[in-house]
C-alpha cells in the first residue's frame, strides 16, 4: 500500500479511530476478545450470586457473594439462570434445561480457557501481521478464534450431558451444587490421575509451542484456519478436561474455584517442566483420598 492510502488525516477523530482498528486485526482481536471474556464472567458472576442467594444450605463463598449486589437483569437471562439453577431431580424438560447448561459451560470455557489461548492468537497475529507487510494474504486471526471456540462448544456439550447425569440421581437440593461422597470423590482422583499422564503431557507441549504449529502449518485459506484453530481447541481441551471435573465437586457455579483453574491452567501452559501438573495432581489425589475417608 502507498503512505496515501495510510493517511488518515482528512477524517475527524472518530473516523482516524475506526480506520485504525480496521488496519490492525490484532487491535479488534483483543478488544473483541476482551469484551467476550469480561462478558463470561459478568453472567457467571451474576448467576453465581443469583444461586448462592437461593440455595438453602450454604456452599463455600456463599456468603461473600451473598453481600455483592443482585443486578436487575433482562427477563431472559432470568429464565437461562432459573433453568441452570433449578431443582434436582428436574422440575423442567431437559429440552429446555440441556442448552441453557451447554451455555453455561460454554461460558465457563470462554472465562476460563480463552485467555489461557492468548500465546496462540498473539503468535498467530505476529506472523499475520509479517505476512500482511509481504503483501501476502491473510486470514483474520478471528477465524482461528471461532475455531477454537468450536472444539469447547462440542466439550460444553460432553459436560451437559455428564451433568444431567449426575444430577439425575440427587435427591435434593440444586443443580450444580457440589456433588459430594463418592461422585464427588471420583471427579476429583480421575482430575489427579490425568495429571501425571502421558496424554495431558503430549497435549500440554502442542499448547506451549504455538509458533512450530501456525508456521508449520500457514494457510490463506478461512477454511484452513478454522480446522487450525479447532485442532488446537482439542489439544487445550485434552490439557484441561479433567480439571473441569473439579467443579463438579466444588459446585460448577463456584466463580471462585472457576478463576482459580483458568488462572492455573494460563501458568500450566506458560510453565515449561511437569512440576505445576503434578502439584496439582498431588493436592487432588489428597483430596479425593480426604473426601472417601469422610463419606465412608
Amino acid at each position: 500500500m502507498s503512505g496515501q492510502e495510510h493517511d488518515f488525516s482528512h477524517l475527524d477523530r472518530a473516523a482516524r479511530a475506526t480506520a485504525g482498528v480496521a488496519r490492525s486485526p490484532r487491535i479488534a482481536v483483543t478488544l473483541t476478545i476482551g469484551a467476550g471474556v469480561a462478558l463470561a464472567w459478568f453472567l457467571l458472576g451474576a448467576m453465581a450470586i443469583r444461586g448462592a442467594e437461593s440455595r438453602l444450605v450454604g456452599a463455600p463463598g456463599d456468603v461473600l457473594l451473598e453481600n455483592l449486589p443482585s443486578l436487575p437483569l433482562p427477563d431472559f437471562l432470568d429464565r437461562f439462570f432459573a433453568l441452570c439453577l433449578a431443582p434436582s431431580p428436574l422440575a423442567d424438560p431437559v429440552g429446555l434445561q440441556a442448552p441453557a447448561l451447554a451455555l453455561m459451560w460454554f461460558l465457563m470455557a470462554v472465562g476460563t480457557m480463552l485467555p489461557s489461548a492468548a500465546p496462540l492468537i498473539r503468535t498467530y497475529c505476529e506472523i499475520a501481521d509479517t505476512a500482511r507487510i509481504k503483501g501476502e494474504p491473510v486470514v483474520h486471526p478471528l477465524v482461528l478464534v471461532g475455531g477454537y471456540l468450536t472444539a469447547w462448544l462440542g466439550a460444553s456439550v460432553a459436560f451437559t450431558m455428564l451433568t444431567l447425569a449426575v444430577y439425575a440421581f440427587a435427591n435434593s437440593g440444586q443443580m450444580l451444587d457440589p456433588v459430594v461422597g463418592f461422585a464427588g470423590a471420583a471427579a476429583l482422583l480421575v482430575a489427579g490421575l490425568y495429571q501425571f499422564s502421558g496424554l495431558k503431557q503430549a497435549c500440554l507441549e502442542k499448547c506451549r509451542n504455538p509458533f512450530s504449529i501456525l508456521f508449520a502449518n500457514w494457510s490463506a485459506k478461512p477454511s484452513r484456519v478454522f480446522v487450525l484453530g479447532l485442532q488446537q481447541g482439542v489439544w487445550c481441551l485434552g490439557c484441561c478436561w479433567a480439571l473441569m471435573l473439579v467443579m463438579f465437586a466444588v459446585g460448577a457455579m463456584n466463580v471462585f474455584w472457576m478463576a482459580l483453574i483458568g488462572l492455573f491452567t494460563l501458568i500450566e501452559k506458560q510453565t515449561a517442566g511437569r512440576v505445576a501438573s503434578r502439584v496439582a495432581g498431588a493436592i487432588l489425589l489428597v483430596w479425593a483420598a480426604a473426601l472417601l475417608l469422610v463419606s465412608a
